[in-house]
């Protein structure tokens, strides 16, 4: 465990930033009044990890914490806040590690205490290429063999970078999946506009129904681009959401079923952008036209959705998307939504409503990968620099 000095010296509370919350095509910069907390505390859970990239549990009333490292392994913190030192399992042998590759993201099935299912988004060793599969764990629920891996998808990657990275299982109990537009810089190959690929989009299948025949999944047929959506056959049918550059962490409000995105941008601005749990996909989050709220040309070609919030880069380089708080020890912090940044290792928190410019909570030193939630609602996060694992806290 870290001490808590250790723990002061890596945070300090800061002032209200230069956070934009943006409302229209012209953003605003008078802060507004909030309810949310005016400073944080990041305590100390475990530290000893290597590359952690990812958290989440596994709504089997465990209270347990799954930490994927990049590397491949998947860690467990159990209820008490220990690590676990055996791994729940090891998949490095079949990933690619290093830059933006590696195991990216977990997902448990939500009815994984009855059926042991998960699911993985990793770099395959041999090429970089994105897998999207299935593990099943043993009967205990205590580990996953990496031989029970079933491969539900691939997907190329021309580059090394901007392989987008989580999968989560919204409300509606479909697995969705954020690919980035395929790397290098600027979206060359207009990936991001075009409903004819899988990269720089956010994809929803259905895992529990029977699979197609030239697929290992089902596609839900109120996917905007299947044969029951708002477009049949004007995109591919896993398409969800599109006009994204690197969706690399997005998470559900569990209280309203929001959708918050965390677009890691270019040159210039990075973005939170948020679907009503009430959509019906089809969304144009902009990229490569539109970069937050800047347009780089042929501004008038599309109409996107604009994002809720951005930032510019000199108040960091890497957004990292995060969670609304819906836990019960912290209600000063209920019902806001606290993002970071890698590069700068700021912390902001923005009202779930809207309506108010978000607060930036601390400056740390943290190398922020993601945040996480526990099956309580309380927030995690972990810094890959120094391999720690944190509680985000009210009050500094």
């Amino acid at each position: 465990m870290h001490s808590g000095n250790r723990r002061q010296n890596r945070w300090r509370a800061a002032a209200l930033g230069a956070l934009l919350l943006v409302g229209c095509s012209s953003p605003t910069s008078t802060p507004e009044a909030s309810s949310s907390p005016v400073a944080i505390s990041l305590e100390p859970v475990v530290a000893g990890l290597t590359g952690p990239v990812g958290i989440t549990n596994a709504g089997d009333g465990s209270g347990r914490l799954f930490i994927n490292e990049q590397s491949g392994r998947i860690r467990v913190i159990e209820a008490d806040g220990t690590l676990r030192p055996a791994d729940f399992v090891d998949l490095s042998g079949r990933i690619l590690a290093g830059g933006e590759r590696g195991l990216l993201g977990v997902a448990f099935h939500p009815d994984f205490a009855a059926n042991g299912r998960l699911f993985v988004h990793y770099s395959r060793a041999a090429d970089g290429a994105t897998v999207i599969s299935e593990l099943t764990a043993s009967p205990d629920h205590e580990s996953a063999e990496a031989a029970s891996e079933r491969i539900l998808l691939t997907h190329d990657q021309p580059f090394a970078n901007h392989n987008g990275g989580q999968i989560a299982f919204g409300p509606d109990g479909y697995l969705y999946i954020g690919l980035g537009d395929g790397g290098s810089q600027g979206d060359s190959s207009g990936n991001g506009q075009s409903l004819q690929t899988w990269l720089a989009k956010l994809l929803r299948i259905d895992v529990d129904a029977p699979p197609l025949a030239n697929r290992q999944y089902a596609i839900p047929d109120t996917n905007p681009y299947a044969e029951g959506g708002v477009a049949p056959d004007a995109g591919l049918p896993e398409i969800w959401a599109y006009g994204l550059r690197n969706p690399w962490r997005f998470s559900f409000d569990r209280g309203t079923g929001n959708l918050y995105i965390g677009d890691v941008g270019g040159g210039a601005r990075e973005e939170i952008d948020r679907q009503p749990a009430d959509s019906a996909g089809g969304e144009n989050y902009g990229w490569n036209i539109f970069e937050g709220t800047q347009c780089s040309g042929g501004c008038d070609s599309i109409t996107p959705v604009a994002p809720v919030a951005e930032y510019a880069h000199n108040d960091g380089c890497s957004v990292t998307g995060g969670y609304v708080y819906r836990g019960t020890v912290q209600p000063a912090m209920q019902g806001t939504y606290l993002f970071g940044d890698y590069c700068s290792g700021t912390i902001w928190t923005l009202p779930a409503a809207g309506g108010v410019i978000p607060r930036r909570l601390a400056d740390t030193d943290l190398r922020i990968t993601s945040f996480g939630e526990g099956e309580d609602g309380e927030i995690y996060l972990v810094d890959l620099g120094g391999g720690g694992l944190y509680q985000v806290l009210a009050g500094g």
